[in-house]
């Protein structure tokens, strides 16, 4: 798992592996992430926008931007988590993925929430440190 925490915002991110949705053959693979969004503080948020940086193995990067998360731009109140669950396809055995969220308050006040960089790694993969 990996974490971070901005501003009483802490994010957790579990990636896993889709063997039955890839085709290494063809140089198709395929990771699913669950996120936790979790509000450690005292002021409503809501989750506005998204941005990820997404980097396979030869160093090829693509950028994702979009309102919300999986179609939902969702209010978090102190206390509560929001989880949700989403994929991302590779050409390579391996990447990493990081980014941010756009969180607003009910003030209007909109503020940046890192997203941890997380590894997607096919499992019994041999790595290469470079």
């Amino acid at each position: 798992m990996y974490r971070s925490v901005t501003r009483d915002i802490q994010v957790t991110v579990e990636p896993y592996y889709l063997s039955e949705e890839s085709r290494p053959e063809e140089d198709q693979y395929f990771w699913a992430y669950r996120v936790d969004i979790e509000n450690l503080g005292t002021k409503t948020v809501c989750l506005r926008a998204r941005h990820w940086k997404i980097i396979d193995a030869t160093g090829y990067m693509q950028e994702i931007r979009g309102a919300g998360v999986v179609g939902e731009e969702p209010v978090i109140e102190p206390g509560e988590c929001f989880q949700y669950t989403s994929g991302c396809p590779l050409g390579t055995p391996s990447g990493i993925m990081s980014g941010d969220y756009q969180m607003e308050t009910l003030s209007g006040e909109r503020f940046e929430v890192e997203i941890p960089a997380f590894s997607l790694d096919m499992p019994d993969q041999q790595r290469t440190l470079n």
